[in-house]
């Protein structure tokens, strides 16, 4: 029974709904999936068309927004709007180190995360709409890994789109998460760069804690082994809009003076270990690679053996010259699972997905170029988490797709400035409509 309740502005409703585990046996196992309704109240009795929100990630579930800021706000002058936690996500049959055993060992985990990735979330949302709409087709709003979800759904059944909206998510075709990840580490060391020409004292603090991570082991509260090559990892903020900032004040106050001489103050650790675990997302690091797998190569781990290719990243080498140390960013690396006490209980696991050759195509080219679905993508100017150079390409391989390139925003521009990415998406869209 769906419950329905108020927020300022907003009426809300709980909905839940089964779908197959593995679509391609409807007769088989089922799981749970949660999404929850908003409308805007003063429009609560009418019948609008609806608005599919599909979240970044993977890992994440949907947004948990209180009345109507960003992005949701301008939704509800035109959309009842479903905000959809993904399968594994949120309260949609959660996948962790808590409920995975329940599959068995290992393998029966990695087969089973297996069915967690673009293709799947498109079919759970066919096999959802015609509850929701009563069979209308519905408008999709995909943000970063949503995005990805949105060109699978447009590959797969772009019969139940009305319209599609993409903001800082169009993934490459037919790239290995090799050339990802090649395209990947030149752009964070621009943002890097950037990092410290706005803020050129973090240089030497960004190097003063390396130095002491390379000489002491520090576990934080949370069990979590902070690592140098962890704290590289913190370069992950710098994709965001305010990620810079964020970055600048958590290294500002990194240490205290104690009886032992100078250690990182609980403060810092207390901000590195939120920042650090995946105990709130860990199909983030499960399925992350798997994203990219669409043949017969294994994805192997491709962001740690990628890194080997840029050795300026090398903390190690850093620190015995004078450069300053560079961060990382959106990857996903084998040593995450020793230390992240979230992940370690899923480390065969993850190496096992790691090594599979069996990954199924996730777009179909041919369909897309025939494309008939309104469709509109924000692309960010130098993402750092999704390569605009690739996102131009597969921009071109869709037919009748219309861009809107800005450098205005980072690749959070959907929360940052969510009224005008949204009004500017659907004036684009419904202009090639």
């Amino acid at each position: 029974m769906s419950l329905s309740y108020r927020q300022p502005g907003v009426v809300l409703t709980d909905r839940r709904f089964t779908v197959p585990l593995d679509h391609a046996n409807p007769s088989g196992e089922t799981i749970e999936l949660y999404a929850r309704e908003a409308v805007a109240g003063e429009k609560a009795d009418q019948d609008l068309p609806w608005l599919v929100y599909l979240q970044g990630g993977p890992g994440f579930g949907a947004n948990r927004f209180i009345g109507r800021p960003a992005w949701l706000g301008r939704a509800l002058k035109d959309y009842r709007v479903l905000l959809l936690d993904q399968r594994g996500t949120g309260a949609s049959t959660p996948a962790n180190r808590q409920t995975l055993p329940l599959r068995g060992g290992p393998a029966e985990q990695a087969d089973y995360l297996t069915r967690f990735r673009a293709d799947s979330i498109v079919r759970d949302c066919e096999a959802i709409r015609p509850k929701v709409t009563g069979g209308a087709p519905w408008t999709v709003l995909g943000q970063s890994f949503g995005g990805f979800c949105t060109v699978a759904y447009l590959s797969v059944a772009p019969e139940g789109l009305d319209t599609a909206l993409i903001t800082g998510g169009l993934p490459s075709l037919d790239a290995h998460a090799d050339d990802v990840y090649r395209a990947a580490y030149p752009r964070i060391e621009r943002k890097v760069a950037a990092h410290y020409s706005r803020y050129p004292q973090d240089v030497e603090r960004a190097r003063r804690i390396a130095d002491h991570l390379l000489t002491h082991d520090v576990v934080l509260p949370n069990g979590y082994r902070l690592t140098v090559e962890a704290f590289q990892s913190l370069g992950i903020l710098l994709g965001g809009s305010e990620g810079s900032h964020r970055l600048h004040f958590l290294l500002e106050d990194a240490f205290v003076r104690t009886p032992r001489g100078h250690e990182l103050s609980d403060a810092f650790q207390e901000e590195a270990q939120s920042l650090l675990s995946y105990a709130g997302h860990p199909l983030y690091a499960l399925v992350h690679e798997a994203i990219y797998g669409q043949d017969a190569r294994p994805t192997d781990w491709s962001a740690e053996r990628v890194r080997a290719e840029f050795p300026q990243f090398d903390a190690a080498k850093t620190l015995a010259g004078d450069e300053p140390l560079l961060f990382t960013g959106e990857s996903v690396h084998p040593w995450m699972f020793d230390c992240d006490p979230a992940l370690r209980p899923l480390r065969e696991t993850a190496e096992l997905l790691a090594a599979r050759t069996d990954w199924s195509p996730l777009y179909d080219p041919a369909r897309l170029a025939a494309n008939e679905v309104p469709v509109a993508a924000a692309v960010y100017h130098d993402d750092m988490y999704v390569d605009t150079g690739h996102a131009l390409t597969t921009a071109r391989a869709i037919r009748g797709l219309r861009t809107w390139v800005t450098d205005e925003f980072e690749h959070d521009g959907v929360r940052a400035g969510g009224p005008r990415v949204l009004d500017r998406l659907l004036s684009l869209a419904r202009d090639e409509a």
